[in-house]
């Protein structure tokens, strides 16, 4: 094959944006208890924001709690605001060096909410795919005009940036579609 643009560094791009989608839809609370709600957590340790997995244990005793067993027992006080302010809507009960998290029930409008963020993360990957794409098809123009690869080439390079483009987003509605269902299971 002659230059053009490196496809494999454009579908690693791509699945990069899922990646990120994936991640971004693992934190959304769906009723069930998962340790992944607590991933944007970040507390204030030894005079830095760490994550909460790294001053904590998260385990799921129940399918509606959480447990943070926290490692240094000077540290409660902070996962337990931390955990207050970071907005997911959890009140902490402090036992000692753990907290327990009960997870309350999801209510119609709440789960509503939770799929409309769920979209605006959908958005944005495939915003970020779209990007990608263009950068690649900018790439074969680049290469066409300075006469590195043929028109031919050019443009079944370019098929096969729009097929992985295509396959790419579908595999976001396809997480997007899964996420929706799962959030609104009553």
């Amino acid at each position: 094959m002659s230059e053009g643009i490196d496809i494999k560094e454009i579908k690693r791009r791509m699945d990069g944006a899922v990646s990120s989608f994936k991640s971004d839809i693992a934190s959304l609370r769906t009723g069930r208890a998962s340790a992944n709600i607590l991933d944007p957590v970040t507390v204030e340790a030894y005079g830095s924001r760490m994550p909460l997995n790294q001053v904590a244990n998260i385990t799921v005793p129940e399918p509606r709690m959480l447990s943070v067993s926290v490692w240094d027992k000077s540290m409660v006080g902070a996962t337990d605001r931390a955990i207050r302010e970071s907005n997911l809507g959890l009140n902490p009960i402090v036992d000692g060096q753990n907290l327990r998290i009960p997870l309350p029930e999801l209510n119609e409008e709440r789960r509503k909410s939770l799929v409309k963020v769920a979209h605006d993360y959908a958005e944005k990957s495939k915003v970020a795919i779209r990007h990608v794409r263009r950068d690649g098809m900018d790439g074969l123009k680049k290469a066409e005009k300075d006469g590195v690869i043929g028109q031919d080439e050019s443009r079944a390079q370019s098929d096969r940036v729009q097929k992985m483009t295509d396959e790419t987003i579908s595999e976001i509605d396809r997480l997007l579609a899964e996420k929706e269902k799962e959030i609104m299971q009553v």
